[in-house]
């Protein structure tokens, strides 16, 4: 059965490559991107590719847009995909773009949430929210924890939904990628360096040599796309979705060696 499916951060990444693969299957998407640009790029692209989509303007963190969105659509599924990543230490990091990314990974996602619960409550409707958190949802990856920590941030909100909203029949899931090769890891890394600086900063420059090779040995991201697609779709899907299955496990071993972790 076709489905009116909504997914936010879709100019991009999973987003987009999730946003066409669910058009192509004949369901109903509305891909929204934060900019006008990304919109006429998003347009184009579904128009060459003979993709039937609805894109529109969908600022996470913009009020007005928000309104909009929520007032024009009725869907039966979210896919709160929208984020931002801003890398470098924590003890470190400019507060202002910690308050950037939780804006947008946190409160965004969440006051997009909320306002299509409160109609699917409203009007009794079975539906679906699939958060794309992270693998740094359930582990903190050094020198992004700032970012980990948003992720932490909405899984905690994601398994609150699920249990507060069990009774209204309104499921929830999290996708949680490792890393692939969208993209947004690069920029992540690249966002240190528009405010570090070793010789005002007391953390060495080589703490970041390793970035250089996680970034060359990034998975190909329609794995994931595909993963996310078969979450979106199936009414019985697991809550919490880790991929590939070697980011799981080493997520596992991780949670189960901070019981005995020294401080």
């Amino acid at each position: 059965m076709s489905k009116t499916i909504l997914i936010t951060g879709a100019a991009s990444g999973f987003g987009k490559l999730v946003a066409f693969d669910l058009a192509k299957k004949g369901h109903k998407v509305i891909a929204t991107a934060q900019v006008y640009p990304q919109v006429s790029n998003l347009k184009r692209e579904a128009g060459e590719q003979g993709i039937d989509l609805i894109v529109d303007k969908l600022d996470v963190t913009d009020a007005r847009d928000l309104a909009y969105i929520h007032q024009k659509y009725d869907i039966d599924i979210l896919v709160s995909n929208a984020g931002i990543m801003q890398g470098g230490p924590i003890a470190e990091q400019p507060l202002d773009l910690i308050r950037d990314m939780f804006d947008v990974n946190v409160f965004g996602g969440l006051q997009v949430a909320q306002g299509f619960i409160k109609k699917w409550v409203e009007q009794k409707k079975t539906a679906k929210i699939v958060f794309t958190t992270s693998m740094g949802e359930l582990w903190t990856v050094p020198y992004v924890a700032a970012y980990c920590s948003s992720k932490h941030a909405m899984g905690a909100i994601a398994e609150g939904l699920k249990t507060e909203l069990a009774q209204f029949n309104i499921k929830i899931a999290t996708c949680n990628p490792g890393v692939f090769g969208t993209g947004f890891n690069d920029r992540g890394v690249d966002s240190i360096f528009r405010w570090y600086n070793p010789e005002s900063n007391f953390t060495p420059l080589s703490a970041f040599d390793g970035a250089a090779e996680s970034l060359a040995n990034q998975l190909d991201p329609q794995s994931m796309a595909d993963r996310m697609v078969e979450v979106i779709l199936d009414d019985n899907s697991n809550f919490r979705n880790v991929h590939p299955k070697e980011t799981e496990d080493f997520v596992k071993q991780l949670q189960a060696e901070a019981w005995t972790a020294k401080s």
